[in-house]
This record gives C-alpha cells, sequence and structure tokens, in this order.
C-alpha cells in the first residue's frame, strides 16, 4: 500500500467550518496557500455542538496505534461556539461551564501522552465564534414556515467567545479572535454585522475573509514553523525536475 503524501490540516468544528470551502471560506483559502505543502481536510458538522462533537472527533481522529499509517495532522482547528450558545432550552444549548470542559477534553485529547489519540506533532488553534446579529436572526427564523422566534442573543455568544479565548490561554494553545475581528469590522454595531453574515449566524464572503486573515495571522506567530510561506512543496516544482532522472527528481520530501 502507498504511503500517504502529505499530511494535513484538519478543520473541526459547526457549519461554519462545513461551510468554509464555499463563498471564498476558510477551507477554501487554506487549501489554496498550502497547495502541495499540507492537505486541508474539513469534517465540520453543520448543527453540531462541542457534546455532541467529541464522539466524532474519536472516530475521525486517528488513535496511536493508526497514525502511522494516515496523514500526520500537523494543525487541528477547533471552532465551536455558535451553536452552543444557543439559548436554552434549545437542544443544542450547552452551559458555559461544560462548553470549556469539552474544549479542554478535546485538546488533552491530543496533547495529553496517557491518551490514545496522543498526536504530539500536532498543533492545536481554537477559534471563536462570531458575533450573531439578533435583528438579522430574529427575521430570518421569523420568515420561517412555521416562523420561529430568534434563538440567539448577542451576550450569550459574546460569553463563549470570550471563553474560547481565555480556554486557549490556560491551555496554551493558539487562538484565532473571530469574534473581536468581525465585531470591529462592524464598528460594533450589532446591526451592521450584516455586512459580514449570511442570516444573522453564518458568515459570508466577506466574514470568511476577516476570519481567514486572523487564523493566517496566528498560524504565523504562534506556529511559523509550519506557516504555508516558511512550508516547501512536498512534490518539488516542475523547474526542479531533472529530465534524465525523472523517477528520483519528483519524489516527495517529508516535513520534519
Amino acid at each position: 500500500m502507498a504511503a500517504n503524501i502529505l499530511d494535513a490540516i484538519m478543520l473541526f468544528g459547526d457549519s461554519i467550518t462545513q461551510a468554509s470551502w464555499e463563498l471564498e471560506g476558510v477551507g477554501a483559502r487554506l487549501s489554496f496557500v498550502y497547495a502541495r505543502k499540507l492537505d486541508v481536510i474539513n469534517p465540520g458538522l453543520s448543527g453540531y455542538n462541542t457534546e455532541w462533537a467529541i464522539p466524532v472527533f474519536e472516530q475521525v481522529f486517528a488513535k496511536k496505534e493508526q497514525q502511522p499509517y494516515v496523514p500526520a495532522v500537523r494543525l487541528l482547528t477547533i471552532w465551536f461556539g455558535a451553536n452552543d450558545a444557543v439559548l436554552p432550552p434549545e437542544r443544542q444549548h450547552v452551559p458555559l461551564v461544560q462548553f470549556i470542559a469539552n474544549l479542554k477534553r478535546l485538546i488533552t485529547m491530543v496533547r495529553s501522552p496517557a491518551s490514545e489519540y496522543y498526536s504530539p506533532k500536532t498543533r492545536i488553534l481554537l477559534i471563536s465564534p462570531p458575533p450573531v446579529n439578533t435583528h438579522q436572526r430574529g427575521a430570518d427564523l421569523s420568515s420561517r414556515d412555521p416562523p420561529r422566534k430568534c434563538d440567539r442573543d448577542f451576550d450569550m455568544t459574546k460569553l463563549y467567545a470570550e471563553a474560547v479565548a481565555r480556554t486557549a490561554q490556560e491551555e496554551g494553545v493558539a487562538v484565532a479572535d473571530v469574534w473581536t475581528v468581525v465585531w470591529e469590522a462592524a464598528g460594533k454595531d450589532e446591526q451592521a454585522l450584516d455586512a459580514y453574515l449570511l442570516d444573522g449566524l453564518h458568515l459570508n464572503a466577506k466574514g470568511y475573509e476577516l476570519a481567514y486573515n486572523v487564523i493566517n495571522e496566528s498560524i504565523k506567530q504562534s506556529y511559523p514553523e509550519i506557516y504555508h510561506e516558511k512550508l516547501q512543496y512536498v512534490i518539488p516544482r516542475h523547474d526542479e525536475i531533472d529530465p534524465s532522472n525523472i523517477r528520483e527528481s519528483v519524489r516527495a520530501r517529508r516535513l520534519e
């Protein structure tokens, strides 16, 4: 069986992650800049919260004994909070204390030598949810059949976003503060968030551009060794090919 050539970036999160292949999203942008350097894989889970995501993570992230046979995950992004912060009694709601505990559990699963998912090569990046526009979200839900009441609260989502940043600091992992970047771009005006949100909850193309920029900068600052501009192509450039020895000159180069 042939070995996998490229190691990977794994994007793990809710619908904002799942949709990041669209609308010039984060997944599409990262795939472009990491082409032939790292593969970007996206097990995003629309509608999921951290509670439901953990048993999925146990299925999509390789255990220690499996890791020699699959691409090494060099960067794991964890982007939850948008659904955890839904107002109770909505079924997706996860209390803030439990949300923090779930984030820490995901981190520990990867970083603890005692974990069956221990992966010392994997760097972790937490991403905060964007702010919600309750005016836009409320209008979207009220237009549905049957109509629904607004299920999000601006201040509630802010609490979960702040918890992401605080957890990253406590656990010593990188963070991309999408909440703050989008909020400041909107001039700290909730109704102006419609320039960056599709429906008051999910990012549009402009919102994803802001998110990509802060994620990219976080990788550059926190994990410069895997920043895309620092990595060489795993598959050599065309001008490196020796026509007299093609097979050897196109041999893949492994990341350290």
